[in-house]
């Protein structure tokens, strides 16, 4: 017989109450208004969004990594995997709760890889961290933006992903990269209009579907092309 699950700990947010809970020893969930927004069992997508994003960029000089959404820092700790020691990573994470889960009891889910020296956490809006190294220029430019977020694009959502992933977004998203940096984006589902907006904004796009059999997600591999 399966154990139940457990609260661990909760908070009040705009979209509903943000739960981490828990069943044996490492066995966690995160949810939002009851709806699972990440699972410890299953992130094999979002390791590959940071392996795919990462590839190359250890032998790079001091690269410099945006992470969008903290979740349980196995997209983090994928990045780190794959990165030098001088690198640079700033998460950009909504809510501060999420840090204090990855502090606590689920650091060890990661090695504690919100805690490395190279990670710096901001509590912001990616778009508003993209947006800023967009207009400050060429020593705030990312190697590479990394969104794994628990709403990616997908068609129909009716504009609601347009600050993220619309025309204006992917521009300011391009605009914040180096030359030839890496855009990289987990999406739920295939997303052929977003593909396309990619490949006008000046990106080069390679589509993943990780892993075999069941649900398999999506990642977005865009790449800054000379446009």
């Amino acid at each position: 017989m399966a154990l139940a699950w457990r609260v661990v700990d909760s908070m009040d947010t705009d979209e509903g109450l943000l739960d981490l809970r828990q069943r044996g020893e490492n066995d966690f969930l995160i949810t939002i208004d009851s709806r699972v927004l990440m699972n410890s069992s299953a992130n094999m997508s979002e390791i590959v969004l940071s392996e795919l994003a990462c590839a190359g960029l250890k032998e790079i000089k001091q690269p410099k990594v945006l992470v969008g959404g903290l979740g349980m820092a196995f997209t983090l700790k994928a990045a780190l995997d794959h990165l030098p020691a001088d690198a640079e990573v700033v998460v950009a994470e909504l809510n501060p709760i999420m840090v204090t889960w990855c502090q606590g009891p689920i650091a060890k889910l990661t090695n504690g890889a919100v805690d490395d020296p190279r990670v710096t956490v901001v509590i912001s809006d990616v778009a508003k961290v993209i947006g800023e190294a967009a207009k400050k220029g060429k020593e705030q430019l990312f190697d590479a933006i990394i969104l794994d977020l628990y709403e990616g694009p997908y068609e129909g959502d009716q504009g609601r992903g347009d600050y993220l992933y619309g025309k204006k977004a992917l521009a300011s998203s391009r605009a914040a990269l180096k030359p030839g940096g890496v855009f990289a984006v987990w999406s739920e589902d295939p997303d052929q209009a977003f593909e396309k907006r990619l490949q006008a904004a000046g990106f080069s796009v390679n589509r993943q579907r990780p892993g075999r059999g069941g649900r398999r997600h999506v990642v977005y591999i865009a790449r800054k092309t000379d446009k």
